[in-house]
């Protein structure tokens, strides 16, 4: 019988099959990366807003409360955007006629609501109730970062399934007292988890970790 391939052909086949697999696991590592890449997430790119709203001077400077703005954080899965009222209590006074502050006052006399770019944006399909974090010690800056000292505000943390993940399954590692839960400056302490164990226990914290916890 002829032979139909050179004895060449067996090494050319082995060199194909190994760059093939090679060329997949590529686009697979390169995917990967991607998907975790601050490009992807968004974190740590600020946002441009239709007004240039500072929380470092709002928050930072001025010592707004988070509450005083994000008025349902502790009642409501929503932290909800601020409606424009809240903005005009001070600045009917303050800064008035600044040019800057323009479609604050137009929203404000035709009643249409301000069209803020929304920062830390999770998919429709994961769901997330800022309440039960709160009232379980989740601190602001552990999520948002240091808020108090952003100019224009981005995400601070990628938001990832993962990222989650790790503090549901450790929630010892995160947690700190209630009244602390808004403090910008909030540092913690050296036996944090030692620490964090008695408040999951006292905050009768537990660790969810199901599938149906976040995608209802």
């Amino acid at each position: 019988m002829p032979q139909f391939f050179s004895p060449s052909a067996n090494t050319f086949a082995r060199m194909s099959i190994l760059a093939v697999v090679l060329l997949l696991s590529s686009v697979a590592g390169l995917s990967y990366l991607i998907v975790r890449s601050h490009y992807e997430t968004m974190q740590n790119m600020p946002r441009e807003q239709p007004v240039p709203f500072s929380h470092a001077h709002h928050v930072g400077g001025l010592g707004i409360d988070c509450r005083y703005c994000h008025t349902s954080v502790e009642t409501s899965a929503f932290a909800n955007i601020p409606p424009t009222k809240i903005c005009m209590n001070c600045h009917s006074e303050m800064w008035a006629t600044a040019p800057a502050l323009e479609p604050v006052r137009e929203s404000y006399r035709t009643g249409k609501s301000i069209e803020w770019t929304r920062v830390n944006d999770l998919p429709d399909f994961v769901y997330f109730n800022h309440s039960i974090h709160v009232a379980k010690g989740i601190g602001c800056t552990t999520c948002h970062g240091r808020i108090d000292k952003m100019n224009l505000t981005w995400q601070a943390q990628p938001l990832t399934m993962e990222w989650c993940l790790d503090c549901h399954r450790h929630p010892e590692s995160y947690v700190r007292p209630r009244d602390e839960v808004f403090s910008m400056d909030y540092r913690v302490p050296a036996n944090q988890v030692a620490f964090g164990s008695q408040l999951v226990k006292q905050y009768h914290i537990r660790s969810l970790t199901s599938c149906d916890t976040c995608h209802r």
